[in-house]
């Protein structure tokens, strides 16, 4: 049987969290960490992709999004307590998980902090540990550079600038989206923007926005420690990363590629932040289902 759900889901230490659960019910769970900012809508590709080979997909807004209680200080490693619950929830002992951008840090926590019950990580541009890496601004569009810089001096410098990049991003079509986030497109994810996938991405992205706390303390948990170390990582782990990419230089894919343990990269030439997930997410899954129980 296949249902889809909506969940406000409550935690342990008293907040809620937004959960959308789609596919086959007694499906393994696959959960993904969206990009920062971004929440737990679900794109018709992925939900094609996971339904097809019978995976469970398990998307969430991260505390702070919209419908999620935000978590003032969150570390990245706090995140698996987050994901423990909605397996919990859902009795899955067992279950895959990725992210993109922003979640990708947050997927790798979670393999760290739940190594008993994460079969595999998948990890799609992914930004390196900000906190020792001089080189971590190097190769990113102006935005980001702004960004970065602003949440290094704190929530009160960082959250009007959140604010005036939110405005033309709910407001607007897929080209205002492209000229409010110029510094950080190139051409070939400019493309997928204005494709019928890029209605998707637009809806996450407005999604991710509605609620601002998510999105900041995402940036503020980034310049900080992640709360655990890579070394920390024991499950397989996957790693996709474009060398086109402006929003997570190609840089920080090839020290990530460097520094996991065991890590299987694959560092694809052409490819951009956005582009790099609509020609390999299929490619990106079929790799996880070999860890899957037999």
């Amino acid at each position: 049987m296949t249902t889809a759900q909506t969940l406000a889901l409550d935690l342990p230490d008293g907040r809620v969290l937004d959960v959308q659960v789609s596919g086959p019910d007694d499906g393994i769970p696959f959960i993904w960490h969206h990009g920062t900012p971004g929440c737990s809508y679900q794109p018709a590709n992925k939900t094609k992709v996971l339904a097809e080979r019978g995976l469970r997909y398990v998307s969430y807004s991260r505390a702070g999004a919209a419908g999620s209680t935000r978590n003032k200080g969150r570390s990245v490693a706090d995140v698996a307590a987050d994901m423990a619950a909605i397996a919990d929830h859902l009795g899955a002992e067992r279950f895959l998980t990725g992210g993109g951008s922003g979640g990708g840090p947050h997927a790798l926590a979670t393999g760290a902090g739940l190594p008993d019950r994460v079969l595999a990580v998948l990890a799609v541009c992914c930004v390196q540990p900000f906190v020792a890496q001089p080189d971590f601004l190097d190769g990113m569009g102006a935005d980001n550079v702004e960004e970065f810089t602003l949440a290094l001096q704190g929530e009160e410098a960082l959250l009007p600038f959140l604010e005036k990049d939110r405005e033309g991003i709910i407001t607007g079509d897929a080209a205002t989206v492209v000229k409010t986030l110029d510094s950080l497109l190139p051409e070939v994810d400019r493309k997928v923007l204005t494709s019928e996938v890029g209605e998707d991405l637009l809806a996450n992205l407005k999604g991710g926005v509605e609620e601002l706390y998510g999105w900041l303390d995402d940036d503020l948990a980034f310049t900080r420690h992640w709360g655990f170390e890579l070394d920390d990582l024991a499950v397989p782990t996957y790693l996709w990363q474009g060398s086109e990419d402006l929003m997570v230089p190609f840089h920080h894919g090839q020290w990530l590629a460097e520094h996991i343990p065991g890590v299987v990269p694959h560092l694809e030439q052409g490819e951009g932040h956005l582009s790099i997930v609509v020609a390999s997410f299929e490619a990106m899954i079929d790799e996880l289902l070999p860890h899957l129980p037999r």
